[in-house]
């Protein structure tokens, strides 16, 4: 009797394992490309592809939109990407030489926000005042007299290098100075008598104006 309850069980384990083959779907080669749903020859690349049906399986496209895994038929095939609005499909029965290809087309999503207006003040006392200390700008023909009053112009001219027509024009009258004078003796004023007397005449006025006063 044992023995007969044994080959039972034996049986039974049989016809469920017979009765699970019959019953699993046949597997499929999908493979196919992402495209742009607008124009078909621009590329979605790195589409999120889920295998709803087979404990979410996750696979991904390459950079160039395409796509190859093995799936059972009519599973449901979720692809999603950001910008683009989600596309499913289900892998259809008796599928020639156990491989499907298709091309996916996803439509473009436009998500209109709300406005959002920024204020850089928290409450409106602090608005107040920071207008009451606010200091106008002034105006162009006000920050030109600034820019062109002496001091910033001194200012200016004591920071600022020569520009190259200050130095091609110093260069110019150098060039000129020695041309005119190539030919002629430069005076020395320590070998001058009369510059020697004028300079003694000076300091001795210099002397009696400071023994008058």
């Amino acid at each position: 009797m044992k023995r007969l309850s044994g080959i039972f069980i034996l049986l039974m384990f049989f016809c469920l394992a017979v009765k699970a083959q019959s019953t699993e779907r046949p597997l499929v080669q999908f493979s196919g490309l992402v495209v742009n749903a607008d124009s078909s020859k621009v590329i979605v690349p790195y589409v999120n592809i889920t295998n709803a049906s087979y404990h979410n399986q996750l696979n991904m496209a390459n950079y160039k939109g395409y796509f190859s895994f093995v799936a059972h038929e009519q599973d449901t095939i979720r692809f999603t990407s950001i910008g683009y609005e989600p596309v499913t499909v289900i892998i259809p029965a008796n599928a020639n030489s156990k491989s499907f290809t298709k091309q996916i087309a996803m439509i473009p999503q436009i998500i209109h926000l709300p406005v959002v207006r920024v204020f850089p003040w928290a409450t409106t006392d602090e608005f107040r005042k920071d207008f009451l200390t606010l200091k106008i700008a002034d105006d162009d023909l006000e920050n030109a007299r600034k820019n062109l009053s002496r001091s910033a112009l001194a200012a200016a001219m004591s920071t600022l290098p020569r520009d190259a027509q200050e130095i091609q024009s110093f260069n110019a009258q150098q060039m000129h100075m020695s041309i005119v004078n190539q030919h002629s003796l430069q005076p020395n004023p320590l070998l001058n008598p009369i510059a020697w007397g004028t300079l003694i005449k000076q300091i001795a006025d210099g002397d009696k104006s400071r023994n008058s006063n």
